[in-house]
């Protein structure tokens, strides 16, 4: 079914008193169609629409673009419920304004006004997802990157202690002087995530997507890079950031940079609507070797826990959280000519400030 599909009206149904001043959000689902019959205030303010709003959109016209959130599935969730096998599953909810929000749903039958539906109990369970998947991600840190690091310092330093020849030495240092950056990379990059933890909404800002972009641009001057870096604004879009969109944005265009395999490598990022969901688009786009499926594919939360195999698998977990601590979603893949890697943010768009604001 297509996200864009929009349902007839469908016939609402009165819902229970007791339903309506919970805080946790009720929604309930005709078992044939899948259709959102009723709400209460909850699911209302958690999914930014009204119960008349809802009562015309698909299940999967308020789900995430992405983790397998399609309408049939949904329907299968619901008949099930219906049937007598209860469902108790994440699902990732895309509100009205374009924002993400992980919740957890309980699907159970229910007879109200003599008529057999699904009700579905909806709780926001986005900060615990993003805390316990910063903790398996420190996990795996300390487990592998740090570890690996520390051996090799250890075995280089015993190498260069037990040796006389003085080119073994300066390899050996050198050698050593690399993993002590890598390390200190890596937990720079933990230092990042680990501030959205307990980064307050009302501190961030308002603004355009270009301005805030062409800011991270102006850091990589000192650094010689900025040659390398063009920024191209196709729609106007404002969005409500903090420097969780510094940190992303940066480990975007160092990752672009670092890991060129040409003298002059070139980085073009685009400011964008998203066709598809209205949502601003930044779009970096470089032209260096593939990003190692692997970091991609750890990404995902159901992976198994697997070591990164280098700096950018670090930078790529600080992107993906910096950015959906934001109400974001983040996408990577290939460019159409095989030359380079598309790195994408999706964040929810936000109206400009008024002129007497």
């Amino acid at each position: 079914m297509s996200k864009s599909r929009q349902l007839p009206t469908a016939g609402s149904v009165s819902l229970p008193a007791a339903f309506r001043a919970l805080q946790v959000g009720i929604v309930v689902h005709d078992p044939d169609s899948g259709a959102m019959v009723a709400a209460n205030r909850e699911f209302e303010r958690l999914s930014g629409y009204s119960a008349a709003e809802l009562r015309t959109l698909t299940v999967e016209r308020i789900s995430a673009n992405t983790y397998s959130h399609t309408q049939a599935a949904a329907e299968r969730r619901i008949t099930a419920a219906a049937e007598g096998t209860p469902q108790s599953f994440e699902w990732r909810l895309k509100r009205a304004d374009g924002e993400l929000r992980w919740v957890s749903v309980d699907l159970s039958p229910i007879t109200i006004d003599g008529r057999s539906l699904v009700v579905g109990e909806v709780t926001d369970i986005t900060e615990y997802k993003h805390n316990d998947r910063r903790v398996r991600l420190f996990y795996r840190l300390l487990r592998h990157n740090l570890r690996n690091e520390l051996n090799v310092i250890m075995g280089f330093a015993a190498q260069i202690d037990s040796v006389a020849d003085v080119e073994t030495a300066a390899t050996a240092a050198g050698k050593i002087d690399t993993a002590a950056n890598d390390l200190c990379r890596v937990a720079e990059s933990v230092k990042q995530i680990e501030s959205t933890i307990t980064r307050q909404r009302a501190a961030r800002r308002r603004r355009p997507a270009s301005t805030v972009v062409s800011e991270v641009v102006d850091v990589f001057e000192s650094a010689g890079a900025a040659d390398y870096i063009t920024v191209a604004e196709r729609t106007e879009m404002w969005i409500a950031v903090d420097e969780a969109f510094d940190h992303a944005l940066t480990h975007a265009v160092e990752n672009a940079i670092v890991h060129a395999d040409c003298p002059d490598p070139s980085v073009r990022i685009v400011v964008d609507e998203s066709p598809n969901t209205g949502r601003a688009e930044i779009r970096i786009e470089d032209e260096g070797p593939p990003i190692p499926r692997m970091e991609i594919e750890a990404l995902d939360e159901h992976s198994e826990t697997t070591p990164t195999s280098h700096g950018s698998g670090v930078g790529l977990f600080v992107m993906k959280w910096c950015i959906e601590s934001l109400g974001g979603e983040l996408k990577i893949e290939r460019r159409e000519n095989d030359r380079g890697n598309v790195v994408s943010f999706y964040l929810p768009p936000k109206a400009p400030p008024a002129a007497n604001s």
